[in-house]
């Protein structure tokens, strides 16, 4: 039977990971592949996307990848042509590069601040910039940027900068959904909750919690109504169904994917 993405081709960012498991980018990456899609994957790091390509591989599945730096519109610009030229259209794109600093307006920084809305928010313009007139002119596509819910809710932790662009990803996806919805371009968000990504080892534990992972995650499955942490697979699954056909009558909205967390009130 053919896969829900079968016969398109979708750009991927973050596709690779800072470790081993299941990021949002390695799994959508695996998952769109899974389902027939030619899968252009993006990172700034070559070898982060291996075990996304490995994976990819052993089950037959289609990834080609691509090196390029985000918060760079030059470099956004020759991936993107890379990608058309190698792969001959484009017809999904998953913004999924992101990352988190901690403090608010007086201890962060003015240059943590700039870096923060240009990697978080400034990176889905550039990608979105280039790839629109490609997409508009096959007649279609479909676009699935990467929010957080700290975007919409206090998670546990001041990251002004970190919430603000996130806040900013969902409003910017809903202009630009209302904008080329008459040429059948469909733009929508996933946003995810406090997930156990390969990100919670390698980074955040050493940020919040001493280095220890256990605790860290412990005290983020407290926040969490159905009492345990999704991963990048559930993630992936959100984006999968927004990219696909089955969502051909949405677009301009969100899919929050966090247990019930930001609904709930303590």
């Amino acid at each position: 039977m053919a896969g829900r993405l079968a016969g398109k081709v979708a750009i991927i960012t973050g596709a690779g990971s800072v470790g081993p498991g299941w990021g949002n980018g390695r799994a959508a990456a695996v998952l769109f592949a899974r389902e027939g899609a030619l899968v252009y994957g993006v990172d700034k790091n070559l070898s982060a996307m291996e075990e996304t390509a490995a994976r990819i591989r052993e089950e037959g599945g289609r990834f080609v990848m691509g090196e390029c730096d985000v918060m760079s519109g030059a470099s956004i610009a020759a991936m993107v042509q890379a990608a058309h030229k190698e792969c001959g259209r484009i017809d999904i794109l998953v913004n999924n590069v992101g990352g988190s600093a901690k403090g608010g307006p007086v201890e962060m920084s003015e240059e943590v601040w700039d870096t923060q809305i240009d990697y978080n928010l400034k990176s889905v313009f550039l990608t979105c910039k280039h790839v629109l007139p490609i997409m508009e002119a096959q007649g279609g596509g479909a676009i699935v940027n990467t929010a957080s819910t700290s975007g919409i809710r206090w998670t546990g932790a001041a990251q002004v900068a970190y919430a603000a662009s996130k806040a900013g990803i969902i409003q910017f996806s809903r202009v630009v959904a209302v904008e080329y919805a008459s040429r059948n371009i469909r733009v929508n968000t996933v946003v995810p909750g406090q997930m156990h990504t390969p990100m919670v080892e390698v980074r955040l534990a050493g940020q919040r919690a001493g280095g220890d992972a256990q605790a860290l995650l412990a005290s983020r499955v407290k926040r969490i109504p159905m009492g345990f942490a999704g991963d990048g697979r559930d993630t992936a699954n959100a984006a999968l169904f927004l990219a696909s056909d089955e969502a051909r009558f949405i677009t301009g909205t969100e899919i929050v994917v966090d247990g019930g967390m930001s609904v709930r009130c303590d």
